[in-house]
């Protein structure tokens, strides 16, 4: 538990190549970033975003992963390809992979560039109304013996739950698919680019305060939209999902920083959880 964010998602160019003679890097999944023992994806996501900036030399715009076995502890490599480059922006492809299995574990792809500090902003909708950071409940195990367990990954940082958000932990989901609350790290680090990438992934799935099963969501693909760094200070966050179909279900997120600012949106399509 001794590795914060920064140093738990740190990458090292090799010297090596990978097959398709692009770029190779070294990076290690440490414990303490899992749900239920399964590495948390957006961690994942932000190891491979690493990379990829580095081999880039620009920050990420938009990244997009496909999940395709569980995350381990241990080493991975990051094999990094450019598919192009131009004056504003490149495009990135990624492969993580456990170094001890040789398998797979996400496929991503990205683009990567600048914003326009200079261009139009507008917003037609407004950050999520939540109670203030410090009415709301964190987000870790209470002293309630029949609440559902709260994943490791949650120690290592202060998400809070919105009071409209909670009732699924104790069996009262609230009816909506919707999940509101707070995001920051435990150990207050500044909330970056990549920072954005983790919280996009560290809430309990909207779906859960529907009423479905309380179990396992497994990622298919998640994207992230990265649109402005936050200024300090915790995150007001939201997500829905409106759609539940063939066994696959749709979780879109906003992200908004403290001067009420969006700073990032995603999508996620995963399994729909079954009873246990």
């Amino acid at each position: 538990m001794s590795h914060n964010f920064a140093e738990a998602t740190s990458v090292r160019r090799s010297s090596a190549t990978n097959e398709s003679d692009g770029m190779r890097y070294e990076a290690t999944v440490f414990e303490g970033w899992d749900i239920l023992g399964n590495t948390n994806g957006g961690y994942l996501m932000v190891m491979a975003a690493r990379a990829m900036a580095d081999a880039a030399g620009r920050p990420p715009l938009t990244i997009t992963a496909h999940y395709l076995s569980p995350g381990a502890v241990g080493a991975h490599f990051v094999d990094v390809n450019e598919v192009r480059s131009g004056r504003r922006f490149a495009t990135m492809t990624a492969a993580v992979i456990n170094v001890g299995t040789g398998r797979e574990v996400i496929r991503v792809l990205g683009t990567f560039g600048h914003h326009d500090l200079d261009g139009i902003e507008r917003f037609d909708r407004t950050p999520p109304a939540i109670p203030p950071y410090n009415d709301c409940e964190i987000d870790v195990d209470g002293d309630d013996p029949n609440a559902q367990p709260v994943p490791e990954l949650q120690r290592r940082l202060s998400v809070r739950l919105s009071p409209d958000s909670v009732g699924f932990r104790s069996g009262k989901p609230r009816g909506v698919a919707e999940i509101k609350g707070w995001f920051d790290f435990a150990d207050g680090q500044t909330i970056d680019q990549y920072g954005l990438i983790l919280a996009s992934d560290s809430f309990p799935p909207a779906v859960f305060n529907s009423g479905v099963p309380v179990s396992w969501v497994p990622t298919v693909e998640l994207t992230v939209h990265l649109r402005g760094l936050p200024v300090p200070g915790p995150l007001a966050v939201a997500f829905r999902t409106r759609y539940i179909s063939g066994g696959i279900l749709e979780e879109d997120g906003e992200l908004w920083d403290s001067s009420g600012r969006l700073v990032a949106q995603s999508r996620q399509l995963a399994l729909t959880p079954r009873q246990t």
